[in-house]
């Protein structure tokens, strides 16, 4: 598996979403930002855990 991001990035553009006003669902991120979402799920256990790591969730 391809990580494209560290995990400083994964916080930093979902931080940047959330800012936007931009959907976080899972599948809707896994659709629109496959690489946000390969990633986020290499550095942490689950989205959800990503999210609250970047407090937004």
């Amino acid at each position: 598996m391809d990580v494209l991001l560290t995990s400083k990035q994964v916080i930093t553009q979902i931080q940047n979403l959330h800012n936007e006003g931009k959907s976080l669902k899972k599948k809707e991120v896994k659709q629109l930002y496959p690489d946000l979402m390969r990633s986020a799920l290499h550095y942490y256990p689950s989205w959800q855990h990503a999210l609250e790591e970047s407090k937004v969730g």
